[in-house]
């Protein structure tokens, strides 16, 4: 499959525009050890070939054969497979859990526009959210930062909390499936540690960029591939602005270079900011923040020291650590 058709939403616009028949079928609910929560996508194209995922592949065989009735009828359906279920042990779902899955083909033109209009709103990192009605199987696109109404405001809370998820708006039952901005992984300090985290953070879907004044540190030979700056970091932020979706980490263990990176990244709408070194070392970086005009509630904000306590010694365990709790912050936060 080519590079533009490994996501389900290219992977159908592609197909569509190739003159196959599309149909989407997304978790519209999960209860228990569901292996994918709301909002997983599979896309399933009339000739069987299909992109995403709803379980992993329990459940992938049953959704097709459903996308494949969609297609025919043009109707969506709702599909439900859990542990207790005779049905679940025939399709494979026998790890535990509950999941519903909405089945709708993408067929006409506003159907297809829609979908357009999608894609092009994630290639441009643009926040969108897609709104199912539950009842008609009818799609149409919200701009979190600009629509009004209840709908409107759902989409901004799903969009806020990254969680997509089924709600009540204006007397009707919706989906709303959240397409945010990958997370944009600020790493300050070519270090060691941050060899092994931009490779967890690609895996992740994560942006890494790796800023360090000191050229020897940050090269192309120590990290492939990944964005490098050699500004300070107030001035590599500038260039490139920390935003909701910026996660900032100060590894260089230098107060040069560290320290104005956290003081720009606590100006900043930056959902985690993370620090490392010992509590020590955090004591002390924190009455050097103070002294430059940083109050007790702000200051909580750094996570210090960096990462989840999980007795991390290498590298590769104290990246490990900063990952996890970057994620956890982002499921946890609202």
């Amino acid at each position: 499959m080519k590079p533009e058709e490994t996501n389900p939403f290219d992977a159908a616009q592609v197909w569509l525009e190739r003159g196959r028949k599309v149909a989407l079928g997304t978790v519209i609910n999960t209860w228990g050890s569901a292996p994918l929560r709301p909002g997983s996508t599979i896309a399933v194209r009339d000739d069987g070939a299909f992109e995403g995922s709803v379980s992993g592949g329990c459940v992938e065989a049953a959704v097709i054969e459903a996308a494949h009735a969609a297609m025919l009828d043009g109707k969506h359906r709702r599909l439900e497979f859990g542990v207790q279920d005779q049905q679940a042990w025939s399709v494979g779902l026998v790890c535990g859990g509950h999941i519903e899955i909405l089945v709708e083909p993408i067929a006409g033109e506003k159907a297809k526009d829609c979908l357009l209009r999608l894609n092009q709103a994630r290639r441009l990192d643009r926040a969108i959210v897609r709104a199912v009605d539950l009842a008609t199987g009818e799609a149409l696109l919200i701009d979190p930062g600009r629509d009004a109404g209840a709908l409107g405001e759902a989409a901004a809370a799903a969009v806020s909390h990254d969680r997509s998820a089924s709600v009540e708006a204006d007397g009707k039952a919706w989906f709303l499936t959240v397409f945010n901005p990958a997370i944009d992984l600020a790493i300050v300090g070519a270090v060691h540690i941050a060899q092994p985290l931009v490779r967890m953070a690609a895996l992740l879907g994560f942006r890494a960029r790796v800023i360090d004044p000191r050229g020897s540190f940050a090269t192309n030979q120590r990290f492939p591939g990944v964005t490098l700056s050699h500004d300070y970091p107030d001035d590599a932020f500038a260039r490139a602005p920390l935003h909701r979706r910026s996660a900032v980490v100060a590894l260089s263990h230098d107060p040069k270079i560290d320290d104005p990176a956290l003081a720009a990244a606590l100006a900043s709408p930056a959902f985690y900011i993370g620090a490392l070194g010992s509590r020590k070392t955090q004591a002390a970086r924190i009455e050097r923040l103070k002294s430059r005009g940083f109050g007790e509630e702000q200051l909580t904000r750094i996570h210090g020291p960096v990462g989840l306590a999980i007795g991390a010694t290498s590298p590769e365990e104290i990246a490990l650590s900063i990952i996890a709790e970057i994620v956890q912050v982002t499921r946890t936060a609202g």
